[in-house]
């Protein structure tokens, strides 16, 4: 990866090291309210989805890329695939403080499997999720490179295709938060749950509680109603195609 040597210093401030359903979103949201104006979060890739292309470079463990080459624009990173990389970061960006975003192990890997989990294996929503007609329509391809990245680095890389397993995955999701805490340095980290509200963060951060309430979003339910329609779609489409069948065979 590239050093800095000669690199200009980085507009990147906060890097986040929790997995997603942590709260993410809601940091994410909160972080833009502290003036940490734009902030990465997968989110990003669904409405960019030239982006998993990098992050596909990056899941093969090579050199060809460049951090900025995505983060040059951005004040903090959030979520996934990020997240998965806070190590790197770290060296990249030096300055950066680091922000583990918690969640007790049993409701963070129902919360997993409730959304994130399902939306990409449930039969047959996973084909439209897999290419993601409800944002891109017919656009196959982009849409099937954000899902290769998913598998790449989420399912693949950080649970070892073996999510289904509660305990294994609530004991790597542990066995994370634990290095996390153990390799950044205690005066650059913030083991933070967004249930404990502004004063944490914002002490963290050294910036004055903001008058309005802390951001409290993307809970479960949203992810279901949006599991649902990609379920009612994949059986709308295979309809369609048993009536081809049928007239033309």
């Amino acid at each position: 990866m590239n050093g800095n040597n000669g690199e200009p210093e980085s507009r990147l401030r906060i890097i986040g090291a929790g997995y997603g359903r942590t709260g993410t979103c809601s940091l994410k949201i909160a972080l833009q309210i502290l003036n940490y104006t734009k902030c990465y979060h997968m989110f990003e890739i669904f409405e960019n989805p030239k982006q998993a292309e990098f992050w596909l470079k990056v899941a093969q463990d090579t050199e060809e890329f460049n951090w900025e080459d995505v983060f040059s624009e951005y004040d903090a990173t959030v979520d996934f695939p990020s997240c998965v990389y806070y190590e790197e970061l770290m060296k990249k960006y030096p300055n950066a403080k680091v922000i583990l975003t918690v969640r007790d192990p049993e409701k963070w890997y129902k919360s997993v499997k409730d959304t994130i989990y399902d939306a990409r294996h449930q039969f047959p929503g996973r084909y439209a999720k897999r290419f993601n007609l409800l944002n891109y329509g017919w656009k196959f391809w982009e849409a099937y490179k954000i899902d290769k990245m998913s598998r790449s680095i989420i399912w693949k890389k950080t649970f070892h295709n073996q999510f289904k397993n509660k305990q294994y995955a609530t004991e790597l999701f542990q066995k994370h938060n634990a290095r996390v805490q153990r390799v950044v340095p205690s005066e650059r980290l913030l083991v933070y749950d967004v249930t404990q509200g502004w004063a944490p963060l914002c002490q963290f951060l050294n910036v004055p509680i903001p008058s309005e309430e802390f951001p409290h979003v993307n809970d479960t339910n949203s992810h279901r109603t949006r599991i649902e329609q990609e379920n009612k779609l994949g059986w709308a489409i295979l309809a369609v195609l048993i009536i081809i069948l049928l007239t033309f065979f």
